[in-house]
């Protein structure tokens, strides 16, 4: 059991930082598509992860909004794009009813 929790926290904490989620600012292309942006996108990852868990910047908890806010915000400095929608799952019962007003 704590294998799972344990794997559920990584793929939490990993999941701001996930190429996928990504795509370039020129040309839309998904990071993970391409090795030369794949290159590019790790470089602006290092930059930025120590900006992110900065107090002055981010939050040093990896899993709060501020951190992945400043992530996605030093990112986007870097020509890469978070893709919205398209890049986080969610679950049809957040707008079972949004429709109906």
């Amino acid at each position: 059991m704590a294998v799972v929790g344990l794997v559920l926290s990584v793929g939490c904490i990993s999941a701001a930082e996930a190429p996928s989620n990504y795509q370039s600012y020129h040309g839309g292309i998904r990071v993970d598509t391409d090795p030369v942006l794949l290159a590019r996108y790790d470089k602006a990852l290092q930059h930025c992860l120590p900006e992110a868990s900065s107090w002055r910047r981010g939050s040093p908890d990896s899993q709060s909004l501020l951190y992945n806010t400043a992530l996605r915000s030093c990112l986007s400095r870097q020509s890469f794009l978070d893709r919205g929608v398209y890049a986080y799952p969610i679950p049809k019962v957040y707008f079972d009813h949004f429709l109906d007003r």
